[in-house]
């Protein structure tokens, strides 16, 4: 016996922004840790896009901080430039975007790492997943025999099997135990033949296994930035009876910024007030020089060029065969697919303080490179641009939908979870959101509590989740505001009064920190009773200050709550009517209008989420034979027996699955409980 073998509770295979995120949870809770990477320099890296948070993901990233996770307290320890999207419309929408300074992010989320207790990070390819049979299997290969046989029967016992006593006899009982176990996971081998035994395994690959790297005819087996890629996990997981599929998604060229004539792009500034992402960083500590951003269009010229060698491209000549994202379109795509657009906005983005290295958002591309730097130039602005990396399209392995449960447990593997773009998802954000669920899941299983399993009424990584485990996404997925029914609940500024008991109540966030989220829930409370008995007079002074407002004074006087449902007015423009008014931090303020302004609309969808509560949280017998439901149409009954739903609301939301079917199948589990 020549290799290494090393015990923890948990190891988190891959360093991205889901394997960071799972690796702080577990560690945070008092488990052992250990995290994989192929190389440390690789730890948080942002491959793509240099931002967090936007159009929805800003929700994610503040539910994430909510729940007591880093990317929010990371982002704004390194952002270059902030900014608040779709102001102009209702809150439900407004998301925070912070433009990040790509090698601080990294540098800074690996220092948090290297510094957690319990967390150990470790540089290697993992080629295996071990199950309890498999080591059961080999079990002549370890050191210690009678220890390892202890540590399996602790498995037994986590993991809700029968306890069996596996110390003697082992070899004579072995054909016995196997069946017995089930799929139970182990622990991981690398590379090296090293084997780290854990007692919950979770996957966070991203986009590395079997990646290739393509533009024209260019193909490179590597991952994302020329990283190595892992070429031998997959078929492990095959072998176990996972099923993998093949996405792909792009990223454009980066340039050099001292190539770029800025004078020919619009200016794009920051918000002049910077609001942080995490609920706990001081607003002050953010407010910095900022540096701007630049919006220029692709035209007639670059598109020509584009449809001229169109059969060059990868991806139309049949060289890349995996779905792409389709919110997230390559620059030839998008000429090819809305040929009646003149132009197409392309957005200039710093990568850093310390490079002149500029990102152009909005133009991912695998065309060969001398087209690229053709269709680059003629881009008003980047007529001279030098090109620093290529654009490139990346191919990889991904996980095949129906497999996972709502914790993001493997339905067929007891320990081993998921997180991340491995799971069929695209994007930073929704992969941390992944990460801290799979990590707090793992960590609860192991210390004897229920999984936390968010609805879609609670969050926006509940939506996210479930859309995950019960839909068949045939692309990388990424979240969108219009995809949560319930979204004026679920704002990116109330995160924390939504999910900070969750964090809470799973060992992440302090007590201190929940005291200070229920004291701003009192004051919210207490300043929305005040303003409901609060009325305004008609005296000469207050008439004058509603004028000064916009706004027509009422003749007779008027409830202040009243006032601040006014379009033109709110809660904060009407100090002066208002002197009895306590002296409130921002983020109060910001509630308490929010909830007076939208009162109708808030109540409204309340109701509707509990109408939905009364279906969604039922639960569905693991062992129901879908053949024994009468009435079930062929389609549904087959899918049903494909998905094995854990609740009404996740089989409602199952392609095939008709509200008819849904209605028989609560008809026959109600004579089922009754029997």
């Amino acid at each position: 016996m020549h290799h290494i073998e090393e015990e923890y509770d948990v190891a988190v295979v891959g360093a991205g922004h889901a394997g960071c995120e799972a690796a702080l949870a577990c560690a945070r809770t008092g488990l052992r840790t250990i995290l994989f990477t192929v190389s440390v320099e690789s730890i948080a890296m942002m491959p793509c896009n240099p931002n967090i948070g936007g159009s929805s993901k800003g929700h994610l990233v503040r539910e994430v901080d909510a729940l007591g996770g880093e990317m929010g307290k990371n982002i704004d320890r390194t952002f270059i430039q902030s900014k608040m999207l779709n102001r102009s419309k209702g809150p439900a929408v407004h998301s925070l975007r912070a433009q990040a300074d790509k090698a601080e992010y990294s540098k800074e989320m690996r220092r948090v790492l290297e510094n957690q207790e319990n967390l150990t990070i470790r540089q290697q390819e993992v080629t295996e997943i071990l199950t309890i049979k498999d080591v059961i299997d080999n079990i002549s290969e370890y050191s210690d025999i009678k220890q390892k046989c202890s540590y399996l029967e602790t498995l037994f016992t986590i993991y809700g099997q029968k306890s069996v006593d596996i110390v003697d006899n082992i070899t004579s009982r072995q054909e016995s135990l196997v069946p017995k176990c089930g799929q139970i996971i182990a622990g991981v081998r690398t590379i090296s033949g090293a084997v780290y035994f854990a007692k919950a395994v979770i996957l966070c690959t991203g986009v590395y296994l079997k990646s290739r790297c393509i533009y024209g005819d260019v193909s490179n087996e590597t991952g994302p930035n020329g990283l190595m890629t892992a070429t031998h996990l997959s078929s492990s997981l095959e072998a176990h009876g996972i099923k993998l599929t093949r996405f792909k998604t792009g990223t454009p060229a980066r340039i050099d910024g001292r190539t770029v004539d800025f004078s020919k792009c619009v200016e794009q500034k920051g918000d002049e007030r910077v609001i942080p992402f995490s609920f706990s960083t001081d607003p002050e500590s953010v407010q910095i020089d900022q540096v701007s951003c630049w919006l220029t269009y692709t035209n007639s010229e670059t598109h020509r060029i584009i449809r001229e060698n169109i059969d060059r491209s990868p991806l139309y000549a049949g060289v890349i065969h995996a779905t792409g994202p389709r919110y997230c379109p390559s620059i030839e795509d998008k000429v090819m697919k809305f040929a009646d657009k003149e132009r197409h906005q392309v957005f200039l983005e710093p990568e850093g303080l310390g490079t002149n290295e500029i990102y152009i958002d909005g133009m991912s591309s695998s065309m060969p490179e001398d087209v690229q730097f053709a269709m680059y130039r003629t881009v008003p602005g980047l007529e001279n641009a030098r090109i620093v990396r290529n654009a490139y399209a990346i191919e990889y392995d991904c996980l095949a939908p129906r497999q996972l449960k709502s914790s993001l447990e493997f339905k067929q593997i007891r320990g081993l979870f998921s997180g991340g773009q491995f799971n069929g998802s695209s994007g930073y954000e929704e992969a941390a959101a992944q990460g801290i669920m799979a990590g707090i899941n793992a960590s609860r299983t192991l210390r004897g509590m229920e999984p936390v399993v968010l609805l879609r009424s609670e969050a926006y990584i509940g939506v996210l989740v479930d859309d995950l485990v019960t839909k068949e996404n045939f692309e990388p997925y990424r979240m969108m505001t219009s995809r949560a029914e319930y979204r004026l609940l679920l704002r990116q500024d109330n995160a924390d009064l939504r999910l900070t008991r969750v964090g809470f109540e799973s060992g992440l966030i302090s007590e201190a920190r929940m005291n200070e989220v229920e004291n701003k829930r009192s004051r919210i409370a207490a300043e929305i009773e005040r303003i409901a008995r609060c009325s305004v007079g008609t005296g000469e002074e207050i008439q004058r200050a509603l004028t000064d407002l916009g706004t027509v004074p009422p003749e007779s006087g008027a409830m202040l709550a009243d006032l601040i449902r006014r379009p033109e007015l709110d809660y904060q423009s009407l100090k002066a009517v208002d002197p009895g008014r306590p002296d409130l931090p921002e983020d109060v303020q910001e509630q308490v209008n929010i909830e007076i302004k939208y009162e109708g609309y808030i109540k409204r969808q309340m109701r509707q989420v509990e109408q939905f509560a009364k279906t969604e949280q039922k639960k569905i017998p693991e062992d129901l034979d879908y053949d024994e439901v009468p009435s079930l149409r062929i389609e549904a009954r087959q899918k049903l027996k494909d998905f094995r739903p854990e609740t009404i609301g996740q089989a409602s939301r199952i392609a095939g699955v008709s509200p008819a079917d849904v209605s028989v199948l609560l008809v026959f589990l109600k004579k089922r409980g009754r029997a």
